[in-house]
């Protein structure tokens, strides 16, 4: 590339050349005009604490960013931004529009940074519904029966009692309660979507694995070092009790 570039500039220079040789019989000389020499930008200085962390300010923020897959940024808006809150002066957007601004700009990095995970679970979705015994939901979650259970059947607002296994789609096992040895209670308006919903197609005594999208899960957001962003995720879960859990239990 630097070669090409090179090339073109030498032959800008020699059709130049050739150009004013041709018309000098011509013309009379001209005296060429100088580009006004700009002055040499001025050291920048920290010479007090508010310069100091001024610009300590703008390291963290600029790593931040960067680390956070930015790759660039207006500068200009950025300073006027910070201005504008610092002197009082209204701002160009409210603070909800703000932050759904910076969440909208992150998730479209993390979106293309994860868009084969995305993909992997799409595939592996529209696949698995195909599947004989594998049912799917007006949302996209799929279940399968495992156990049929005949007791009662929650709500969003119930608590439940369940064990369970979670399972990414390459097997990788990252929540257990049973090789804790313990089901867990909770309220089921109080976990992923995924779970809301399909806990509430168990009845006691029920065993079903769900194959839950993304978006019913946890986003775009993931889960902690084991659950990536994007990430479709398996369950098999086994609904104990329906109702407060019991003492002693």
């Amino acid at each position: 590339m630097k070669k090409i570039f090179l090339i073109a500039v030498v032959s800008a220079a020699v059709f130049n050349a050739t150009a004013q040789t041709k018309t000098k019989a011509k013309t009379m000389p001209v005296k060429a005009k100088t580009a006004a020499s700009k002055p040499a930008a001025k050291p920048v200085t920290l010479k007090t604490k508010i310069d100091s962390a001024s610009y300590a300010f703008g390291m963290a923020m600029g790593s931040n960013l960067k680390s956070g897959g930015l790759e660039t940024i207006n500068y200009e808006l950025l300073s006027k931004a910070l201005k504008d809150v610092f002197t009082g002066t209204k701002t160009l957007m409210s603070e909800q529009a703000s932050q759904s601004a910076i969440n909208n700009l992150f998730e479209s990095l993390s979106r293309k940074k994860f868009e084969p995970a995305i993909k992997e679970g799409e595939t592996f979705l529209a696949q698995n519904k195909t599947k004989a015994g594998v049912k799917t939901t007006a949302s996209g979650l799929q279940y399968e029966v495992l156990t049929a259970g005949t007791g009662a059947q929650p709500k969003a607002t119930d608590q439940v009692t369940v064990h369970y296994k979670g399972t990414l789609l390459n097997g990788f096992e990252f929540d257990s309660s049973y090789k804790r040895e313990q089901p867990a209670t909770f309220g089921l308006n109080q976990v992923i979507p995924g779970w809301t919903e399909g806990v509430q197609l168990m009845k006691e005594g029920s065993k079903y694995r769900f194959f839950i999208p993304y978006q019913l899960a946890y986003g775009a957001r993931g889960m902690g070092n084991d659950i990536p962003p994007f990430s479709t995720l398996i369950f098999e879960v086994e609904l104990i009790k329906v109702g407060a859990k019991e003492e002693g239990q």
